[in-house]
């Protein structure tokens, strides 16, 4: 559809219009589709938007247009000092009603609790507090309903929501932002959001750390290669290997509360950046929010984007942790490994090998943990050199944020599904335990335990290792006169120590691999979850 200029000027040619007299301005084409957008300039600045209907006049160069005016554009509600309202580039642009729209529950919960204090402070009667109170529960039934229509010209959640609320009960409204600015009201409604988001994060972390402990009771007692380096190192039981991912989740959870805490402080009544000389109670809105005070400090509450920093390292770290379960399964799931073996439910083929089986959805983990990061960069390059207090730049502060969230509940809730969707391949596992020497230091013990100093068995091991790869066997395949050609000191007992099994039962420190630890850890985690082990198998 083309889009035209109309400007109501008396030095253009008269056109025939439906509306009040017009003048179109555009350049002159063959031909015209029968339908324009445009856009209505009256000389006091005043645009209107429609459609018109073109249809040619005979042998007249100009066109025949009828107007269906869709509405004007309104006057801002801060906009008392300006003689022109913005072009319509400065307020596309500058909108954020695109994306912070999402705030409105917050957004209502506030205003509520704001027009409660000003009642309560006297500031506004109880009848105007109530017919605000009705106006907001009915906006936000609009916009549950998906009745409620969002305007750009109005800028952002809060003047959408207060011009509405205007319109549906008149006076009264313009009384509901008494002794606030947007600055102090933004703030409140990004903190109470964070506060969910966090919350919403913890419980899918939770349920992670659920699906994990349940794939560890059904796998106990089964023994895997752990690693260094990416090299073998020492065997390993599997749950003792899904436990760590689970104290890993546990310490980000840890990281939300301790944020969530810091964050839970109510900027509300801040307003610009000073503080109002109007009594009111910032104390009362606190508490009616949940949080546990107001912000000490009016400056410092409407310019404060600590919390959100805060919130998105802890979601970075946890997506870091995903990530390095994503590469692991990843790497187990390949032919050269093959350990485990994903269920089809999540996995993908390929468009022209047909033969392809992906696990994809850890491969998605790995890669969206950059979008995290990067959300992280985006918010310290933004508050960067920012002087106090509020500045435009931190209108950019919640993309970056509702995509973070987002992008980490989506990685925790498919981790768990894979989690809950995989099988290990326990021959292929055993048949690869023998390569690498996994007992190595299980057998450097068995010297220390003997009387010799570690780094004499340290090398004595070494020595037989060398020996065990000249002769293409493991420890455990060389002969007792093998092992006394290096050191006289084994004995028959040494044979207690070699082999993955062995090595596992001789682990014995608190948080070790050792069977009896291992299960200590289970019970801890089965209790702390509250999972049933009858539902485990």
């Amino acid at each position: 559809m083309r889009s035209h200029s109309l400007l109501l000027s008396t030095s253009l040619n008269p056109l025939h219009c439906s509306s009040p007299a017009t003048f179109f301005s555009t350049q002159n084409t063959p031909t015209c589709p029968p339908f324009v957008s445009f856009t209505l300039q009256t000389k006091s600045k005043e645009r209107l938007e429609g459609l018109c209907i073109i249809r040619a006049m005979g042998g007249s160069s100009q066109p025949e247009i009828e107007t269906k005016e869709k509405h004007s554009k309104e006057a801002k509600l801060w906009g008392g000092r300006f003689k022109e309202s913005v072009t319509d580039a400065v307020e596309k642009f500058t909108e954020s009603i695109s994306f912070d729209k999402q705030l409105y529950k917050h957004d209502i919960m506030g205003s509520k609790a704001h027009a409660s204090m000003l009642s309560q402070q006297g500031l506004i009667s109880i009848s105007d507090r109530d017919s605000i109170l009705q106006g907001l529960d009915e906006i936000q039934r609009r916009v549950e309903a998906g009745e409620f229509v969002w305007r750009t010209d109005r800028e952002d959640v809060h003047m959408n929501i207060e011009a509405a609320l205007t319109d549906m009960i008149g006076e009264p409204a313009k009384k509901l932002h008494t002794a606030r600015s947007r600055n102090d009201q933004v703030l409140t409604d990004f903190r109470l959001w964070c506060r969910d988001a966090i919350d919403r994060i913890i419980a899918s972390i939770e349920y992670l750390q659920v699906a994990l402990v349940t794939l560890a009771l059904n796998e106990e007692g089964l023994i895997v290669p752990g690693y260094t380096h990416l090299q073998r190192a020492q065997p390993v039981l599997l749950p003792h290997l899904l436990l760590a991912y689970v104290e890993q989740l546990d310490r980000d959870a840890g990281r939300l509360i301790d944020c969530r805490a810091r964050l839970n402080f109510c900027p509300l009544g801040a307003c610009a950046l000073a503080g109002t000389g109007l009594p009111i109670d910032r104390f009362m809105t606190s508490n009616s929010l949940g949080f546990t005070a107001p912000l000490r400090n009016s400056i410092d509450a409407v310019s404060d984007r600590d919390f959100v920093l805060e919130f998105l390292s802890a979601n970075s770290i946890t997506a870091i942790h995903l990530s390095r379960l994503g590469e692991e399964w990843v790497l187990w799931a390949s032919e050269e490994f093959g350990f485990i073996t994903p269920s089809d439910c999540v996995s993908t083929g390929s468009s022209i090998m047909p033969q392809k089986k992906n696990p994809d959805p850890m491969e998605l983990v790995r890669g969206k943990s950059a979008r995290v990061v990067g959300d992280l960069v985006t918010l310290l390059t933004l508050c960067k050199g920012l002087p106090l207090a509020y500045n435009r730049d931190l209108q950019e502060d919640k993309e970056p944020v509702f995509d973070s969230v987002k992008t980490v509940i989506g990685m925790l809730e498919v981790s768990a599904e894979f989690a809950q969707n995989i099988t290990f391949n326990h021959a292929r596992i055993k048949k690869a335990l023998p390569a690498g020497h996994l007992d190595a230091t299980t057998l450097a013990d068995y010297l220390v335990k003997k009387g010799m100093p570690f780094r004499t068995s340290h090398d004595i091991v070494g020595r037989s290792v060398a020996l065990c790869v000249s002769k293409n066997c493991q420890l455990e395949d060389l002969s007792l006169d093998d092992l006394r050609s290096i050191s006289p000191i084994f004995e028959e007992d040494v044979y207690e120590y070699v082999g993955a099994e062995n090595a596992v039962k001789k682990f014995c420190s608190y948080g070790s691999t050792g069977s009896a630890c291992v299960a200590g850890q289970l019970d801890y985690w089965v209790a702390k979850l509250n999972i049933s082990r009858s539902r485990s198998h």
